[in-house]
């Protein structure tokens, strides 16, 4: 989890990058908040983005939001049946259900992140308290992809679980929303993102990332954000998520439309790692 706050008057509008999570960005402004669009998604307030949305764009005089990120394992019990997504991006209310409204409320009058960081935990603690967890296999699997940085064959993790391909293919894809091809695909982008920020060069990021040469990092970067390399190595959103993206720097400033671009605020300190909490959720 990470608390970010905005203390200046300025239209923010970036690129947020696709991340091997469920990213739950939970909008405590005043006004209209956030606005995002994805795809054919459009909405404002807080939302629920699921893995590899695409080209995705948070925008608006943002004050302050809170954002967490559920490996997808721990979004199945905390989400339920939408928990994937199916890459798409949903408000929170539509995920969440009715409880949505009170959750916000809570995390909004908290007089501190170090209460917003408890409150939001106690509330995940809840929800999966009543929910089965995925399969062993399943989560096995995902683990496995995100340790070998993508760089893995869906025949060799079928054969590690003992179920044939297919087989793992319908059961990850039922209950985290992607295939374990695609997954791959996502997480090997996201290492590839993290050496683009970090600032190596294209051709060494797609040597590094196990990507046959620059063109096919520039095709996969491309259809997981919708832009280039270079956008993807400048992306404000990189900038100010310095925790999930430890590779960029925090100086990095968001271009605010019709204005100079203006810093975003360091995100709000939180129990025991400065900026972040985190949480088991099992």
């Amino acid at each position: 989890m990470a608390g970010f706050s905005q203390h200046v008057s300025a239209f923010v509008d970036m690129a947020m990058v696709a991340h091997p999570s469920v990213t739950l960005l939970i909008d405590l402004s005043d006004g209209d908040g956030i606005l995002y669009s994805a795809r054919d998604r459009h909405g404002h307030g807080s939302f629920v983005v699921g893995l590899a949305p695409g080209d995705l764009r948070a925008a608006g005089r943002v004050g302050t939001c809170l954002q967490i990120r559920l490996e997808p394992a721990v979004a199945a019990a905390v989400l339920g049946p939408s928990a994937g997504l199916g890459g798409r991006v949903e408000s929170f209310e539509d995920v969440w259900g009715r409880e949505a409204g009170r959750v916000q409320d809570e995390l909004r009058t908290a007089g501190s992140w170090d209460e917003r960081f408890a409150v939001a935990a106690d509330v995940l603690r809840r929800r999966t308290a009543d929910r089965p967890p995925v399969d062993p296999e399943v989560a096995h699997t995902w683990r496995t992809t995100l340790a070998g940085r993508g760089r893995v064959r869906v025949e060799g993790l079928a054969e590690e679980v003992g179920w044939s391909r297919k087989r793992l293919s319908a059961r990850f894809h039922a209950q985290l929303g992607i295939t374990p091809k695609r997954a791959a695909r996502l997480v090997r982008f996201d290492h590839a993102a993290h050496l683009l920020a970090a600032g190596l060069a294209p051709a060494s990021v797609a040597f590094e990332s196990g990507y046959a040469d620059q063109s096919h990092l520039h095709r996969e970067v491309k259809a997981f954000t919708g832009l280039t390399p270079t956008a993807v190595a400048g992306a404000p959103w990189l900038a100010i998520d310095d925790v999930a993206w430890p590779g960029s720097s925090p100086a990095r400033s968001v271009s605010a439309a019709g204005s100079a671009p203006r810093r975003m605020a360091r995100p709000g300190r939180a129990w025991n790692r400065g900026r972040t909490a985190w949480t088991d959720a099992h």
